[in-house]
């Protein structure tokens, strides 16, 4: 799973890259590099089966960011190809928004206005997927006259569709399809389309403001968008403090964790990823599914052969083994189970597969 970080220059994105990754990156090949690394999902839950169970490693769920340069003011000519390509195969835009002075940084369109970036930032990517269905419909149109086919009929009716919606200058992400039309869909990547996680990045002097700032925004909130703030110069301070100092520093700003691990969890609800968790004396692992997925299929993502050999999953959730403090006394009061292939894992879930080949 990727997230693209975007935003207008002098947003703070490099920032925020750098500091998700705690290392600088500064690299040979200019502004136009596309920069990326592996983030870890923080999650309490596993820190808490790793100090209960003790094993030998811990691994967290993870994250892809990439840091895509390109979305500049000068948009007359529209998208760069670059940019475009670079985010192609994304799940989620996670798009820097400004909301701090800085003089000696002015901002591209010389005004500090979260509410116009986010505005200009969608109608950048509503315009490019407007042109892309638009040149769709026209070729559609052509093989229909010369040789109609159902599944041409089909998908020229999903791209006026696309077309109304677009050019009532709104999101496609706002859109609900069918099983069927996703299917007709699945070879493009609309950019609207894509989940979008606004990171308001604020003066440190706004920090005990942050909430007020979120709700003043959210009307612009859509379906598969969300927002949260942060103060990008902070959250790089606090990375590079020993942990001891790291604690003092937030609690002089009355700051209960960096933002940056909320900014991490949002992206990954956003798009949809729930974890589950094996645990035991080798290794206490959270795992990556998207919601609803089925315990058979969850196996599949620990080895293949699990999923191929699947009988049953012993089960129990997260809340119930903390609660009743081992799986011994979770059996004993019937809260350890025994799921099919069909069960839904539920986010927190803790599973054991049993499995035959």
């Amino acid at each position: 799973m990727q997230i693209g970080i975007i935003g207008l220059p002098y947003s703070g994105k490099s920032t925020i890259f750098s500091t998700l990754l705690k290392h600088k990156t500064e690299e040979p090949g200019g502004k136009l590099t596309t920069e990326r690394g592996i983030v870890k999902v923080p999650d309490e839950r596993l820190d808490k089966l790793t100090a209960m169970f003790n094993p030998k490693k811990k691994v967290n769920a993870t994250i892809e960011y990439l840091k895509v340069p390109g979305l500049d003011k000068d948009s007359s000519q529209g998208l760069s190809s670059q940019f475009l390509a670079n985010l192609k195969t994304v799940d989620t835009l996670l798009i820097v928004i400004r909301n701090f002075e800085n003089e000696i940084y002015p901002h591209p369109l010389n005004r500090v206005d979260p509410k116009a970036d986010i505005i200009l930032i969608n109608s950048e990517f509503i315009i490019s997927d407007l042109a892309i269905v638009e040149t769709r419909l026209e070729k559609l149109n052509k093989m229909i006259l010369k040789m109609p086919t159902d599944k041409d009929k089909k998908e020229f009716a999903l791209m006026e569709k696309l077309r109304d919606h677009l050019e009532q200058e709104r999101p496609l992400r706002e859109m609900e399809f069918s099983e069927a039309e996703f299917q007709l869909l699945r070879g493009y990547q609309f950019l609207s389309a894509k989940p979008a996680l606004y990171v308001l990045n604020i003066a440190e002097n706004m920090i005990s403001e942050a909430a007020a700032i979120e709700a003043g925004l959210s009307a612009l909130l859509t379906k598969n968008s969300a927002l949260t703030t942060l103060s990008a110069e902070i959250e790089k301070e606090i990375s590079d403090l020993e942990e001891e100092d790291a604690r003092v520093f937030m609690d002089d700003l009355n700051i209960s964790e960096p933002a940056l691990n909320k900014l991490i969890r949002t992206s990954y609800d956003l798009m949809g990823f729930i974890s589950f968790f094996t645990v035991g004396e080798d290794e206490c692992r959270s795992w990556t599914i998207r919601k609803g997925t089925n315990a058979q299929r969850a196996a599949g993502v620990i080895h293949s052969d699990l999923e191929k050999g699947f009988i049953r999953a012993e089960t129990v959730h997260y809340s119930d083994l903390i609660s009743h403090g081992s799986l011994n006394a979770c059996k004993d009061n019937g809260l350890l189970r025994l799921e099919g292939k069909e069960y839904a894992v539920k986010d927190g879930d803790i599973l054991n597969i049993r499995f035959n080949l």
